[in-house]
């Protein structure tokens, strides 16, 4: 990799060299007499061994040929500092381009976007013409932000996606249809995994690309696990052992006549980490194939409700959703719950808990393991004036290059089959067994994605979410989503 500033947009860091320049956004290209602006206003500076000029203002470049040099200047100090500075503000050479600028939106953390800078400055090692912005927010303010933006003519030129809902911004029309850079460019999904992929297929192409992707799995407290004498599951556990631990592992611990350690506490309202996977391991489905019909209220799935509303209403091992809340949404983290089921989101902060944990494979059910598996989406607005350096952008992000990187923030399974079986992300610092959200895949189901879904899964959710409050009954509400639920779809 061609060096570069410390200090610029490209690294997130600061240089002692770099404060040379004001805002530690100097950027020097080679080309002979590429002039810049520097540190004084009254100096003007030439190396002409990089072809380089420096003058005021290090922030941006403007055009110069060969003979446009002006005299260094002859205060010694002074100069040693713009050429120190220079020196390592260096970011290669080749000949001079129009710089396009392009911002990059997504929801996450403040931490995310040291990685996503790193990403940014490999991507201008071979694209130094294209600058781009990285915008981080949480993910409530992060959808508002989007539909605002979109709907005034101001979308990004990139941004990220969430499979569920994928075909719903695509049927608006905002996103841009990638074919014609995917035909051009066989390579281009190469071994990117079929599954995740399968979302963002579309009749007429591919409206975005998986950026990477989850798998649900079961997290399980060891030492609780120890002091029950309970053997750690591992993947000959079925439903019927998952639910007999979990009863064992819920206790009263201090004899008060309340429960004050629970066997499994998970979010309950959306699909995705548990009535998801037990619908699909008790044989039933969740809506059909062609998303005009729901499913889940119907056979076997209602078996999967029956379950779990057996361990919340009568075993009380499954926390209710009322209880959830009073520890933070997370009462595994609170060291009250043995087991959760969730996705490797997780795995970073879990990393910090002061107990230790490992993960398992979703137990089997009647019809056999399942699990689930979503992806988080790379698109670009319909709108980008710049749609080709967008590309660009979102080609090398699902690259096996752009996957290492983004690997290091260990939030997600990288898309790249060959990263995500390889050492950078099975080796990585954070703790757990990696390997088994990889080998998940193997019986994942992918999360449904389809027009209609965010009011398709109110519809859905706000029901279940009154049976886990204990407010009405689990086949009143099931009724209830059947003679509602699929008003929406198709819409």
């Amino acid at each position: 990799m061609q060096p570069h500033c410390p200090g610029s947009p490209l690294s997130g860091r600061s240089s002692d060299a770099c404060k040379n320049f004001p805002d530690n956004t100097a950027r020097i290209a080679a080309k002979p007499a590429r002039i810049f602006r520097g540190y004084f206003a009254d100096k003007m500076l030439a190396f002409p061994d990089h072809g380089l000029v420096v003058s005021q203002q290090a922030v941006r470049t403007i055009g110069g040929n060969s003979g446009d040099t002006v005299a260094p200047s002859n205060r010694g100090k002074q100069m040693k500092r713009i050429l120190a500075a220079a020196g390592l503000c260096v970011l290669g050479t080749g000949p001079t381009q129009a710089e396009t600028s392009l911002t990059y939106m997504m929801w996450g953390d403040p931490p995310e976007i040291a990685v996503w800078e790193q990403l940014v400055a490999a991507f201008q090692v071979t694209n130094p013409d294209i600058r781009i912005k990285v915008e981080v927010a949480d993910w409530d303010s992060y959808w508002n932000k989007l539909r605002v933006q979109t709907a005034g003519g101001d979308a990004p030129d990139v941004f990220a996606m969430d499979g569920p809902i994928y075909p719903d911004w695509q049927s608006r029309g905002t996103l841009l249809n990638l074919q014609s850079y995917i035909d051009a460019d066989p390579d281009a999904l190469k071994g990117v995994y079929a599954g995740p992929l399968t979302t963002y297929k579309m009749p007429d192409g591919y409206y975005g690309l998986p950026r990477d992707f989850q798998t649900i799995v079961m997290y399980y407290n060891k030492p609780m696990f120890d002091a029950a004498g309970i053997a750690y599951p591992d993947d000959t556990w079925t439903t019927d052992d998952f639910r007999a631990a979990a009863a064992k592992l819920t206790l009263d611990k201090d004899g008060d006549g309340k429960i004050d350690q629970w066997g499994v506490s998970t979010e309950v309202w959306d699909m995705e980490p548990f009535w998801g996977p037990m619908v699909y391991n008790h044989g039933g489905d969740i809506i059909s194939a062609d998303h005009t019909h729901t499913l889940m209220t119907e056979g076997p799935a209602r078996d999967a409700f029956a379950f779990i509303n057996a361990m919340m209403a009568e075993d009380k091992s499954l926390m209710s959703a009322e209880m959830q809340e009073s520890y933070g949404n997370d009462a595994f983290a609170a060291g009250v719950a043995a087991m959760t089921f969730s996705g490797h989101w997780l795995i970073p902060s879990y990393n910090t808990l002061p107990f230790d944990w490992q993960v398992a494979p979703f137990p089997k059910g009647p019809a056999g393991r399942a699990t689930l598996v979503n992806s988080a989406g790379i698109v670009i607005g319909a709108g980008s004036a710049h749609p080709d350096e967008a590309w660009k952008f979102v080609r090398f992000v699902v690259s096996a290059e752009g996957q290492s990187i983004l690997t290091s923030l260990g939030f997600a399974i990288p898309v790249n089959e060959a990263v995500a079986t390889g050492p950078i992300y099975l080796q990585q610092s954070n703790k757990g067994d990696h390997q088994v959200f990889v080998d998940a895949l193997a019986y994942a189901h992918p999360k449904p994605s389809f027009k209609g879904y965010e009011e398709w899964a109110g519809l859905v959710g706000d029901p279940l979410g009154m049976v886990w409050r204990g407010e009405v009954d689990l086949n009143t509400a099931l009724d209830e989503i059947a003679g509602s639920a699929d008003d929406v779809l198709g819409k």
